[in-house]
């Protein structure tokens, strides 16, 4: 299916949040997906994930995550010292200020006239990936996507050691999707057990896939990409939010 693209400026609490929005090129109404990137915001790499999804039926909107602390539009290299200042950039940032994030982000998506009246989903990648499962703490949240989330099984999250968003799992109304990798040196075999063991515990309807890959297998350079995993993992994906949200 072929996509538009654009950036939008959305509104949180005065500020300006920089967003990439893709969406089937028609004028259809589709279900709306919001999706978190890891530290290195929206790279082309990201960006390509990101219209790979929209490509099957979503309105995908994709808000850069460090929009109170870097100039917009800035995207991290994968080198050390990107690596170095996206972690910083991270550090510097509160739960709350994710939340907030979230929650602009939902009511744009919400109101966005491409968008279905229809629940809406959640998507993230590593740090990505754990500010969406706090975002499937929001009632409207159908569905939410974590792919090797980081940071669930020890509560860390930017600049609060504890986050405690793992133990808020039984607020979870919707449906999660939660992919890792078994080689995943962010969240060890031990931090698995604690995630799936939480979520069983919790009553959370959730479905778990762990693919024998490493952290951010599904960046599509460098030595970690792992194709034949990321195929899988989308494929599960777009099933998940077929199924959960129409389209």
């Amino acid at each position: 299916m072929q996509i538009d693209t654009s950036y939008v400026d959305v509104p949180v609490q005065g500020k300006v949040m920089r967003t990439f929005v893709a969406a089937p090129a028609d004028d259809k109404r589709y279900p709306g997906i919001l999706f978190y990137s890891d530290i290195f915001q929206l790279s082309d790499s990201t960006l390509r994930w990101v219209k790979r999804l929209a490509s099957y039926g979503f309105v995908v909107a994709a808000p850069e995550i460090y929009y109170r602390i870097e100039p917009a539009g800035t995207v991290l290299e994968f080198d050390d010292a990107g690596k170095e200042r996206g972690q910083a950039d991270v550090e510097a940032l509160y739960a709350a200020q994710f939340d907030e994030d979230v929650a602009g982000g939902l009511t744009w998506l919400r109101e966005y006239p491409r968008v279905s009246i229809a629940p809406l989903g959640i998507a993230g990648h590593c740090t990505g990936g754990h500010i969406a499962f706090r975002a499937a703490l929001q009632s409207e949240v159908a569905a939410t996507a974590c792919w090797y989330a980081t940071g669930l099984h020890d509560g860390k999250l930017g600049a609060d050691a504890d986050a405690g968003t793992l133990a808020r799992s039984g607020e979870i109304s919707g449906e999660l999707l939660m992919i890792f990798g078994s080689r995943d040196p962010h969240t060890p075999a031990d931090g698995l057990q604690i995630i799936h063991k939480q979520l069983q515990e919790s009553g959370v309807d959730f479905d778990w896939h762990l693919y024998d890959a490493e952290h951010a297998f599904g960046r599509d350079i460098g030595p970690r990409w792992n194709p034949q995993a990321t195929d899988e993992a989308m494929a599960q994906t777009v099933a998940f939010f077929r199924r959960t949200l129409g389209g």
